[in-house]
């Protein structure tokens, strides 16, 4: 069943990666006219960041359209894309491929490491890390890679925590030495591991299929984290744990000991002690289906969905998209009433599907199915 459930899933991706279906805007909740809608209007907007989107494609020098994964590196942007890694510096791309040591063309996860200045990305085909222009590569032939479907990589002081389509691993850059974790030492029931994101004190794994799992670095123990409704899609229990077992991002804040974690039936936040989700009736998330969560802290937070890129500060909700019904550039905010007012904008993220979010000051880059967005913060 959970193998019918992976596939399937599969195949929603791929069809939502290039199209998006006919919806409308959301109407305001609890019975409320749009008079109420238009005294809103004058004051939600304001306290949510506008953004002027410039969008990147092959036209600019992106290698390909399809972009996995964006990394902000001080003034230098990373772009994993579906053919090639690229690096925009100076108003200029430069790609790098398998000819120049790249261990696959689909750049698929990005990672800084901030203390050497080394960029680690995830292929395909193995894990390559860019160091002062000069690319190496590990595969299961030549390392103790888990497998060379890297779907996700977080550093942490000397460790590089990596998330594989056969498990987790850590490479020890002083010690070079490997660990492996999957179903014989972890918790995990499935393998698929999606989404890591590693502190000096935690780590968090996010697995398709097995929910979320936690790794203490003090004790050296992992605990699972569980949707309580088990693989069924309908929620029962709505914050009484993990919103459901297919996590596909996770995001921790470790000042705040936040946890955000993303799946393709919604997003939750959990503090340690409770779970709170968010589902589109309830919240002003604009599809279940998430890809991506990158937190800003405890309460904020940015979305990556099949219908756009969202914003939530903790009480309201933002919108960042292209229309679904015309395609014209649209923002939209959602306050804790329920009421969602329209913002007029001239510009909007490059594709609906956003697979990839950084931030750069108060800009915000996004990677999406159809080019690379940058949005420049407004007064």
């Amino acid at each position: 069943m959970k193998k019918l459930c992976m596939i399937a899933m599969l195949l929603i991706a791929a069809i939502n990666a290039y199209s998006a279906s006919p919806a409308s805007v959301s109407k305001p909740a609890n019975g409320a006219h749009k008079s109420h809608a238009a005294q809103a209007a004058s004051a939600a907007p304001q306290v949510l960041p506008r953004f002027r989107f410039e969008n990147f494609t092959t036209a600019n020098g992106l290698p390909n359209n399809h972009v996995f994964a964006v990394l902000v590196d001080g003034d230098r942007i990373w772009a994993g894309t579906e053919n090639g890694l690229a690096v925009y510096e100076n108003h200029v791309w430069k790609v790098y491929t398998t000819a120049d040591g790249l261990a696959h063309r689909a750049v698929i996860s990005l990672a800084l490491d901030k203390n050497t200045g080394d960029v680690w990305a995830g292929t395909m085909g193995g894990l390559s890390r860019i160091s002062g222009g000069h690319i190496d590569s590990f595969t299961q032939l030549n390392s103790g890679l888990s497998n060379n479907v890297v779907y996700n990589i977080s550093i942490e002081g000397e460790n590089v925590w990596i998330a594989t389509a056969a498990g987790a691993c850590r490479l020890n850059l002083h010690t070079n030495q490997w660990s492996l974790y999957n179903e014989r030492n972890t918790p995990m029931f499935e393998i698929w591991s999606y989404a890591v994101s590693a502190t000096p004190t935690k780590v968090f794994y996010g697995v398709w299929g097995s929910g979320v799992l936690e790794y203490d670095q003090k004790t050296a123990k992992w605990t699972r984290y569980d949707d309580p409704d088990g693989e069924t899609e309908t929620v029962v229990m709505k914050d009484q744990g993990l919103i459901h077992e297919i996590v596909t991002s996770v995001s921790y804040m470790e000042k705040e000991n936040v946890l955000w974690a993303a799946t393709y039936f919604g997003d939750s936040h959990y503090d340690g002690r409770y779970w709170h989700n968010f589902l589109t009736k309830d919240s002003g998330l604009p599809s279940n289906f998430t890809n991506y969560v990158k937190g800003v802290d405890g309460k904020r937070a940015w979305f990556g969905t099949d219908k756009g890129l969202a914003y939530y500060d903790g009480v309201n909700w933002a919108v960042y998209r292209p229309s679904l019904t015309d395609g014209k550039p649209e923002m939209t905010v959602r306050d804790a009433k329920g009421i969602v007012t329209p913002v007029v904008v001239t510009t909007a993220p490059a594709h609906n599907y956003i697979l990839g979010i950084d931030f750069q000051g108060n800009d915000i880059w996004v990677a999406t199915a159809d080019g690379l967005s940058h949005g420049i913060r407004q007064p």
